[in-house]
């Protein structure tokens, strides 16, 4: 990890001296990037790997690995920028708007200032997480920046910095209906993607948790995959990261990365945030950033925290604890290259016996 910048409520960094109490950053290596393995070059080994290579070759294609997505995978965009910071801003939210539409103008100001080129902000930044705060705190989006001033500073500043701004997500009316919706912006301040959260968050752990986005919010119908100056991007909410059916559509369309703004709690945050985190990422040989709210234990949803980045192998490549933090940790796509050159299991896919089918490009 480069670093990890902690935030009070002036947004001081770790490298000033505070007394206040700074996050704790945990970094981890897989294991098995430490591991050797050695083997006395024989000729009758060399002989042996060929053959067996050879014979796993053909019989790969046998199995019609490229049959195994329809339509068939695309590549990989071949992007400019190949190696970038991304700055992951875990923000303290408030029933204050606009308090919360400065913190986190604040926020992205310091994570670019650290040389961030593509910033993440947390799932509903600028309200509280409920079903009673979101009509209260929706703002159209389509309608223009008079009406939606949270989305009026995310273009700016994206514009003013320079920078590629994966929004979070904020609660959104569009008509007489609510999505909790991720605005992507450009280097220019213009609106490149808007992603709409596809599953709901309707959960019931008995003596636990309940809660229903589905009383007041509708559902989004499109994936999102955007093509940005930093790559080619998919977007998710929260709740999207537990359906690998879309990870591994975004993977077919030639993601690098998938971006998650969310919010686990308490229940099956500790259990599962990580843990589908690194699935994702593991599964699809792709980058996977997720960002949180940070933690108030006095709000009515407890937000887990510990956001974080997830290397193409399934490593933790930064994260942190439950309290504010900037996150400032660098992306390499020459990984993700790496990694399905190892591992290459597009090639080893049976497309006689499964297939994924993306609806949206066969329509």
């Amino acid at each position: 990890m480069r670093g990890v910048l902690g935030l009070s409520s002036s947004l001081t960094t770790l490298t000033r001296k505070s007394s206040v109490a700074q996050p704790t950053v945990r970094t981890v290596t897989s294991p098995l990037l430490h591991r050797r393995f050695y083997r006395t070059p024989t000729q009758t080994t060399t002989r042996t790997t060929v053959t067996s290579s050879a014979s796993i070759s053909s019989m790969a294609a046998s199995f019609y690995p490229e049959k195994a997505r329809v339509p068939p995978a695309l590549p990989a965009p071949t992007t400019l920028i190949t190696k970038f910071k991304i700055g992951i801003c875990q923000l303290s939210v408030t029933a204050d708007k606009e308090r919360n539409i400065q913190h986190a103008r604040t926020a992205i100001e310091e994570a670019a200032e650290k040389g961030a080129k593509l910033v993440l902000l947390p799932e509903i930044w600028n309200s509280a997480y409920s079903n009673d705060s979101f009509p209260v705190y929706a703002e159209d989006i389509d309608a223009g920046f008079d009406a939606s001033p949270s989305t009026a500073m995310l273009s700016e500043i994206a514009c003013r910095l320079n920078i590629t701004l994966i929004g979070g997500s904020i609660p959104e009316r569009c008509g007489d209906k609510l999505y909790n919706t991720c605005c992507v912006y450009g280097p220019d301040g213009k609106l490149k993607a808007k992603h709409r959260k596809i599953h709901l968050f309707d959960i019931d752990i008995p003596g636990k948790i309940t809660f229903k986005e589905s009383n007041t919010l509708t559902a989004g119908e499109t994936p999102t995959v955007v093509d940005t100056e930093v790559g080619r991007i998919g977007i998710g909410i929260c709740y999207d990261i537990r359906f690998q059916e879309l990870a591994m559509l975004y993977s077919a369309r030639g993601a690098q990365l998938i971006c998650y703004p969310g919010a686990f709690n308490m229940t099956t945050g500790p259990l599962h945030w990580e843990l589908l985190q690194r699935a994702r990422a593991v599964d699809n040989q792709l980058y996977v950033a997720t960002c949180s709210p940070a933690r108030d234990v006095a709000a009515g949803y407890i937000a887990w925290g510990h956001s974080t980045l997830i290397g193409p192998f399934g490593e933790v490549v930064a994260t942190t604890e439950h309290d504010e933090a900037i996150i400032i940790s660098e992306i390499d796509y020459s990984q993700v290259d790496l990694r399905r050159t190892n591992l290459p299991l597009e090639k080893q896919r049976r497309g006689d016996l499964y297939q994924l089918v993306d609806v949206g490009r066969l329509g």
